[in-house]
């Protein structure tokens, strides 16, 4: 069960994680700023991008911009910084759910031996009963034997004595 509960806790982040992930953009060079640079730029290095209203914050907004790497880097350690947080929200939640899955069976491990023992109980209380019965029986079977053997010798003395 923990087995299985930990690949599907692994997968669902994997999957999260491969969603979340934003498409890094097309390198947005002009073609005479390559025409006019003779040495090929590196992949990872930043690009430096225009200031078209340098005292405008709202024109930022009005522009559709690429977002820079820095940009790229900050939004993944914050969806790191998310994904691990949800990670461990889950895991205290799953510590939780055993705890009270460890208490919910020995709760119901004594309860069940509770059932067992009032069961030997009214086994026992039936066999007494029985018992009982038995004895009550036996002891009408001895008192209806015995009165009628008195019975049977009174009325033979009985007639004896008209005789």
């Amino acid at each position: 069960m923990r087995a299985v509960v930990s690949s599907l806790l692994g997968l669902s982040i994997l999957c999260t994680t491969v969603w979340a992930v934003e498409p890094s953009p097309a390198p947005a060079v002009a073609p005479a700023a390559q025409a006019t640079t003779s040495t090929p730029l590196p992949a990872n290095k930043p690009k430096i991008l225009p200031v078209s209203a340098a005292g405008n914050p709202n024109a930022l907004l009005a522009e559709e911009k690429p977002l820079t790497a820095e940009q790229l880097a900050k939004n993944k350690v914050l969806q790191d910084a998310k994904i691990k947080a949800l990670v461990k929200d889950q895991h205290s939640r799953l510590q939780q759910l055993e705890k009270a899955n460890l208490e919910a069976l020995s709760q119901n491990q004594e309860l069940q031996l509770k059932n067992d023992n009032l069961g030997v109980q009214v086994q026992v209380l039936q066999s007494e009963r029985s018992a009982q019965m038995f004895l009550y029986g036996a002891a009408t079977i001895a008192v209806g034997v015995l009165l009628g053997f008195l019975i049977a010798s009174y009325v033979y003395t009985k007639r004896r004595r008209q005789w």
